[in-house]
């Protein structure tokens, strides 16, 4: 009874919905929403057909369109460019070049988000509010204002509307990404809606002010007991979804090495913190800062200023171990080791051929063996790692993706204050000191103990083992058992192979028993020949002609899409 009276209410609720929006003022609204949809994809239209997008897609050409199209695509594109699992390095690197800074939204939008956030007007709050913004992007924009209390404090006001304008936006992309053409490079090595659904949770999270000053909360939490490590204290009761109220930071940019020194700064021991620090985040923490561009990192009173947390990556206990086994490995120079904790951290995409992921990993140790720790640029290294996932249908999880990003700016940062630093240098001796201070020795000499009790017994049977084999072999019952496989260019060729030699096989015998045929008086005949042999040798004829034009094509087709899109 219960079940049928809940069924009801929420038919009823529905009917109610479905009501409303037959009323005029939702009528109108549709329309408008309809009218705005059809002229944001004529403008996407416009821009594709100027950019010639049928022509296929190039990293350049893609990070113009994404500039033309506006802010929102933009950020976007922003987004897009971390994905260097999925996207290639070419478009990753281009796309970190998109302009972030934007036309900055009007003072009277601003306060009116604000003032819609915090139910009152802003001066009940503010004693004062500087309407030029400090910074202006796609989300939101920033502006330095002073409290009733005194408090210096920077403000980040979400743009109006702009949630509404990027899941529109993002909709017309999944309908557009349907009709782009298989041709380029872009859409026959990644799935475009796929892409699209990431980037969009990406963008969500970033739209959360919430989301981001509990981020700021935890990663002070994380970080209270390192003394030159800070962040900006949160307000919390004046922080909403749509607005940031933060504790104003006058400091100086990480990479202005002329000040730090002026200041009496000594730049190699702030880059030894730095990525000290960074690789506390990943290893022990497991949550890092996935956007430390030269902005987003100050010094101030001897600290270093983590600044914008509304992008962070997260990576498990477990994701953790398997890295640190992942760079003892290549420090190791241990191929079969690297191989288990590449297929132990990634997921499958697609069948995996086990020699070819061996193949390129033991290419990537022989690459990078002959440097010693301090020579491997550390980005660098995990690009390769991730192309060698790419190639072989492995996927990185989503909080690697990001740590890449974020190695890359530390790397860009330590190449202007201190380039000597290697981060793989303290990342391994940071993962030495985690493993001699975790060690629990009681459980290692257990686990010794029943490995070395295993060994012993199974090499007890070796000697039995051995006398059953040769005898087996003295008596001609050895067997082998060899299996093949082939995979990639080599098995196209070989199926290739196998085709045309069954043809020409048919083709053969069809030739062989029409010739047999136009011995014979079989009647009826065509130009002196039997009706039954002339067919033969005519089917035969026509095949290889086909045979032949067939192979033609598909050699100028080639020739054709290549020289099209070099």
């Amino acid at each position: 009874m219960a079940s049928n009276l809940d069924s009801n209410t929420t038919l009823s609720h529905n009917n109610h919905q479905n009501k409303d929006s037959n009323t005029p003022n939702n009528k109108n609204k549709n329309k408008k929403q309809k009218a705005d949809n059809s002229q944001r994809r004529r403008e996407i239209m416009q821009v594709l057909k100027k950019h010639h997008i049928t022509r296929g897609i190039s990293p350049e050409k893609l990070r113009n369109i994404l500039e033309e199209l506006g802010p929102t695509y933009v950020k976007l594109g922003q987004i897009m460019s971390m994905h260097s699992d999925i996207l290639p390095k070419a478009y990753c690197d281009e796309l970190m070049n998109l302009n972030s800074n934007v036309t900055p939204m009007p003072f009277s939008e601003v306060r009116e988000v604000l003032e819609k956030s915090w139910n009152c007007d802003i001066y009940d709050i503010l004693s004062n509010i500087e309407e030029t913004p400090l910074g202006s992007a796609s989300i939101a924009q920033v502006h330095k204002a002073v409290l009733k209390n005194g408090s210096f404090v920077v403000i980040k006001v979400q743009r109006k509307g702009i949630y509404d304008i990027m899941a529109r936006d993002i909709g017309l992309l999944h309908h557009l990404a349907s009709l782009m053409p298989p041709i380029g490079d872009l859409k026959n090595m990644v799935d475009l809606n796929m892409v699209l659904d990431e980037m969009w949770v990406v963008a969500q999270q970033e739209m959360d002010f919430l989301k981001e000053a509990a981020n700021i909360v935890e990663f002070a939490h994380n970080n209270k007991s390192i003394v030159y490590v800070d962040v900006p204290t949160v307000y919390k009761e004046y922080t909403t979804d749509r607005v940031l109220v933060m504790e104003y930071i006058e400091g100086v940019s990480i990479i202005d090495r002329k000040t730090l020194e002026k200041r009496g700064y000594d730049c190699h021991e702030i880059g030894q913190k730095l990525v000290n620090n960074y690789i506390k985040q990943v290893m022990d923490d497991g949550f890092f800062h996935a956007d430390p561009h030269p902005g987003n990192i100050s010094i101030r009173g001897g600290q270093i200023i983590w600044l914008d947390m509304g992008m962070m990556g997260r990576l498990c206990e477990s994701q953790r171990k398997i890295m640190a086994r992942g760079v003892s490995a290549i420090a190791l120079k241990d191929v079969n080791m690297l191989v288990n904790a590449v297929r132990d951290l990634c997921d499958e995409n697609g069948v995996v051929d086990n020699v070819k992921l061996y193949v390129d990993l033991r290419e990537f140790l022989q690459k990078y063996g002959s440097m010693s720790m301090g020579e491997i640029n550390v980005p660098a290294s995990l690009q390769d790692i991730m192309d060698i996932m790419k190639n072989n249908h492995l996927a990185m999880p989503h909080g690697v993706t990001m740590l890449a990003r974020g190695l890359a700016h530390i790397e860009g940062d330590l190449a202007i204050i201190s380039p000597d630093i290697n981060m793989l240098e303290i990342a391994t001796t940071r993962i030495g000191e985690n493993f001699i201070e975790n060690l629990d020795l009681k459980a290692e000499l257990k686990k010794n103990a029943k490995l070395i009790y295993r060994s012993f017994s199974k090499g007890m049977e070796l000697p039995a083992l051995a006398t059953d084999l040769l005898q087996e072999y003295l008596r001609g019952d050895a067997k082998t058992n060899l299996q093949l496989q082939i995979s990639g260019p080599f098995a196209e060729f070989v199926y290739s192979c196998v085709r045309n030699l069954v043809i020409g096989m048919c083709l053969t015998g069809l030739l062989i028993g029409s010739a047999i045929i136009c011995t014979t008086e079989m009647s009826p005949k065509i130009f002196g020949l039997p009706f039954l042999g002339f067919i033969g040798f005519l089917i035969a004829s026509l095949s290889a002609v086909f045979l032949i034009g067939r192979y033609a094509f598909v050699r100028w087709k080639k020739k054709h899409f290549k020289r099209r899109f070099k």
